[in-house]
């Protein structure tokens, strides 16, 4: 089994992938809304409260990713869901598309066969 971990940088795109990945063979994902390292420092504020809620987070107008992971079987559907991503989003070389990786995954508890993540 292999995570597969995406980073992308246009969230409206990410409806059109996790279809496509369903397509591809990937039983199932989890979806975060996320921000870079750099733009985090970029836009740190100092209006927050020590311990900022979520709606305070919010409340800042910025561009933020969504992470998506995915547990799957094997690395033909590693290989598909990278080529079906880059038709999508553009060559994960080129700036501003995203960032991947796939790591192996040596045990996983409430991952079912053909159901995916519980």
């Amino acid at each position: 089994m292999h995570l597969i971990v995406l980073v992308i940088n246009d969230p409206n795109t990410c409806s059109t992938l996790l279809e496509a990945w369903e397509r591809a063979g990937v039983p199932g994902a989890t979806i975060l809304e996320s921000m870079g390292f750099v733009r985090a420092q970029m836009g740190m504020r100092d209006d927050l409260p020590l311990l900022p809620s979520l709606s305070d987070l919010e409340k800042k107008d910025e561009e933020r990713h969504r992470t998506i992971f995915s547990v799957v079987r094997d690395m033909e559907t590693v290989e598909r869901v990278v080529r079906i991503t880059e038709k999508i989003i553009g060559p994960l070389e080129e700036e501003n598309t995203g960032f991947m990786f796939v790591v192996p995954v040596t045990a996983a508890y409430g991952w079912h066969e053909g159901g995916g993540q519980t």
